[in-house]
């Protein structure tokens, strides 16, 4: 894979301008519960890639690159659940998973801070006829409303895994080249643990890096290490969390296509959905 020569400056100002941002669902009035995210282009042109190409700064390359597509396609396994769906990580939080395992509901839908699950004959069978049910998170004591199924969103979000990645006192390794669908891809490997890739992600609520935590750590692990493969635009195509504790052992994947596409996610049709309130969701989530 040709090296690529970019000013390293441009990932360090871009990283101090935006601040790496990435789901937080308390920010300013929700959209509408049928809003879509809307992307301002298909193909945003982002800053060229550092010279710095020793593994650290080529995961902040990534870094950056995720901030740009800013969403994916992402096909994913965490434990026992599996689905498929497009993710928005930036400007708002937005998902929209069909399950491959059996769950609660086939479908779940988020946007920004209002999240419909349901999508099944089931759902509309117990709400008499409609097919998805609304529902919001109770806000916290200080009034913020936080994104249902956060836990779950910020076990995909590529832009915290990166975050993890490069944190202070990490270190991370080149494995090498590797066949990749029809692609060849760098591997980089990553040792940390649970509380460090927590405490990484400061854009995110003290409840959600707890969380995180809590779910990257089945009975305390002690550590963590973070498999990532990179395309040769240092996007983020693989992700893989693996870990063994007291309580079991973390092995999740996370697959990352058609950044920043033309994908949407659409709330269902007022009419085919009954308000259910609020929930209190897990921040496992799985």
């Amino acid at each position: 894979m040709a090296v690529r020569q970019r000013l390293a400056a441009a990932v360090a100002a871009a990283l101090l301008a935006s601040g790496l941002t990435a789901c937080d669902g308390g920010a300013a009035t929700p959209p509408a519960p049928s809003g879509t995210p809307t992307p301002t282009s298909a193909s945003p042109t982002g800053p060229a890639k550092p010279t710095d190409r020793s593994p650290h700064g080529v995961l902040l390359s990534a870094q950056l690159a995720m901030q740009t597509a800013r969403r994916a396609k992402v096909s994913y396994r965490l434990g026992p659940d599996a689905g498929a769906g497009p993710l928005f990580w930036l400007p708002k939080t937005a998902l929209q998973v069909k399950r491959s395992t059996p769950a609660e509901a086939e479908q779940l839908i988020v946007v920004d801070t209002v999240a419909y699950q349901g999508g099944d004959a089931a759902t509309a069978a117990r709400q008499g006829g409609r097919h998805w049910e609304r529902f919001s998170v109770p806000p916290g004591p200080d009034g913020h409303r936080e994104i249902p199924y956060a836990g779950l969103i910020d076990l995909l979000n590529p832009v915290e895994a990166l975050a993890a990645a490069t944190a202070d006192g990490v270190e991370a390794q080149f494995v090498g080249e590797e066949k990749f669908e029809d692609s060849t891809v760098e591997h980089y490997r990553v040792g940390t643990n649970a509380e460090r890739y927590a405490a990484a992600q400061t854009q995110l609520s003290q409840t959600r890096r707890d969380g995180l935590r809590t779910a990257l750590a089945p009975g305390g692990s002690a550590t963590l290490t973070l498999d990532l493969w990179l395309n040769d635009k240092d996007q983020l195509v693989k992700l893989q969390r693996t870990g063994t504790g007291d309580g079991g052992r973390a092995d999740d994947s996370v697959l990352y296509s058609d950044f920043a596409g033309t994908l949407s996610v659409q709330a269902p049709a007022e009419a085919d959905a009954v308000d259910v309130g609020t929930r209190t969701v897990s921040p496992l989530a799985r």
